[in-house]
């Protein structure tokens, strides 16, 4: 028999997985995600979140309770009479009374290779980090930080190409499929859950805007991976010399190269820039106030060529 299930989820990343639940039969009664913000060309409307659109039109119920911690509630949870809850980049932290709800428990779908990466940022601090792979883990959820037992995990390589926009939506599918075989394996009865290791723990603190500058006296690789794993939100930047003033460029897209010069130098017309060690090539980049571009693009309207330097 299928699972009577409730769904928890917000952003983009969550959405695979919740219709790939619906498609395999299990019945959703109800999606739990935050409040619409403003958003909009003005900042006036409302906007749903990419959770409350897909859910809507499948006939689902849909709730985004400002709190989880009143008896009401509780009481409005418990009467969904679940199975199980999937969640999925819910965004708010789940007492213990939920959590002991749904007769079969409250699974968590998690974008890194647990106990590394646990917390807010994932995806962003495995890139930056410089690891050579990440994934996702279906976990069963207890009241620490990620720190429940683990049911299932898939692992995806990193390579210096990947942004975090890439490995984002290459571990949105995967862990859509990951949590239906959950799930099956829990409506079989056949789910195993494993202790998580208390070696090799770090925590994936939320990205600070304040991280975004680019450090060229930094080597060659880690310049690189701290661009892509802020790509493209918020973007690592740097400043470009202009008549104006200073100009920010967002760098959202790079590789190795080879060069060497003063941190910052400019090396060539193709845009090569030197670091503390190497060099990489900006491939694709947004002035401030513009939209992101091809490298080729940018330099079309802009001479960016030795001696100059990116600050």
């Amino acid at each position: 028999m299928p699972l009577r299930l409730i769904f928890m989820g917000t952003p983009d990343f969550a959405v695979p997985t919740l219709l790939e639940l619906v498609a395999h039969g299990h019945e959703v009664a109800a999606v739990y995600t935050r409040t619409p913000k403003p958003g909009g060309r003005r900042g006036l409307q409302l906007q749903p979140t990419p959770v409350e659109q897909e859910a809507r039109p499948l006939g689902i119920p849909v709730l985004t309770p400002k709190t989880l911690r009143t008896p009401e509630a509780l009481e409005e949870f418990r009467a969904h009479d679940a199975d199980a809850a999937v969640v999925v980049a819910y965004g708010m932290i789940l007492p213990q009374s939920i959590l002991d709800t749904p007769k079969l428990g409250c699974f968590n779908l998690h974008a890194s290779l647990l106990p590394r990466w646990r917390g807010a940022a994932p995806i962003n601090r495995a890139i930056m980090a410089g690891d050579a792979e990440s994934g996702v883990m279906v976990m069963k959820m207890d009241v620490g930080l990620d720190t429940g037992d683990v049911a299932m995990a898939e692992r995806l390589a990193i390579s210096d190409s990947i942004t975090a926009s890439d490995l984002h939506d290459a571990l949105a599918p995967l862990g859509a499929d990951l949590m239906v075989r959950a799930m099956g394996a829990l409506e079989r009865g056949r789910l195993q859950l494993t202790k998580q290791s208390e070696d090799g723990v770090t925590y994936a603190a939320k990205i600070d805007k304040a991280e975004a500058r680019i450090d060229w006296s930094k080597p060659a690789h880690a310049v690189l991976r701290h661009i892509h794993g802020l790509s493209p939100f918020p973007g690592a930047w740097c400043e470009l010399a202009d008549d104006g003033g200073p100009v920010r460029l967002k760098i959202l897209r790079c590789e190795l190269t080879k060069g060497s010069g003063a941190p910052g130098d400019v090396l060539d017309d193709d845009l090569a820039i030197a670091c503390g060690d190497g060099a990489i090539r900006l491939l694709e980049l947004q002035r401030e106030g513009k939209a992101r571009m091809k490298a080729s693009d940018f330099l079309r309207g802009t001479a960016l060529k030795p001696p100059a330097r990116l600050a």
